[in-house]
């Protein structure tokens, strides 16, 4: 407080007095409101930082459970995507021996047809062969038998013109060379047989000889 100075008046010095002690309520008052103000802030500011720490709480639970799911997700895909794959591994490998197995049966199929192809051809062939053999010599016989009966045919057939010329040698009229009449003798060349010489044909009856 002021110390009272005996040289001012005594007003003055109430008024100072209330002066001072107003500001000291003032002062006091903002002091107080300003303490409240800070209580008050503190408070809200704790509270905020409690709420602010439950929710990050929350959040990291939150996000520890995401995280977890999301790994025990990543997990189980994994182990999926390995069950896949081993099934797919499997099932191609499989495809595989089928397809090698009908490949070999496929090749042994085709081998053994071939084979038998090759037999049946190599039957055929000796079939063919042997056949056009025995036409061969079937014909080669024929040939043979037509060539003796075409010897055996030229010879009858020789014997017997043979035979008819000496037949109509001996049945031929004999005439004499006087009755011969040069004019009226037939120009058609006689039979000579074998070994003799020509004989004359008997001539034709000309007017001469119808007459007489």
């Amino acid at each position: 407080m002021i110390a009272p100075n005996p040289g001012l008046p005594n007003q003055a010095l109430q008024v100072l007095a209330l002066a001072q002690r107003t500001a000291e309520e003032h002062v006091a008052s903002a002091q107080h409101h300003a303490d409240k103000i800070r209580t008050d802030a503190l408070a809200a500011a704790e509270q905020i930082a409690r709420d602010a720490q439950a929710h990050a709480n929350n959040v990291r639970r939150e996000a520890d459970r995401i995280l977890a799911e999301a790994r025990a997700g990543a997990e189980q895909m994994a182990r999926d995507a390995q069950a896949r794959a081993e099934e797919a591994r499997r099932t191609a490998e499989r495809i595989v021996n089928d397809a090698r197995a009908r490949a070999e049966t496929v090749g042994a199929d085709a081998h053994a047809g071939a084979e038998q192809l090759k037999l049946q051809a190599q039957q055929r062939y000796d079939d063919v062969v042997g056949s056009l053999g025995a036409k061969r010599e079937g014909l080669q016989q024929q040939i043979e038998s037509l060539e003796q009966f075409d010897r055996e045919y030229r010879g009858r057939l020789t014997a017997f013109m043979q035979g008819q010329l000496r037949a109509l040698w001996a049945e031929a009229p004999k005439v004499t060379p006087e009755i011969i009449d040069a004019e009226s003798v037939d120009d058609e060349p006689t039979v000579e047989e074998p070994g003799q010489a020509m004989a004359p044909r008997h001539p034709r009856p000309g007017p001469e000889n119808q007459q007489g």
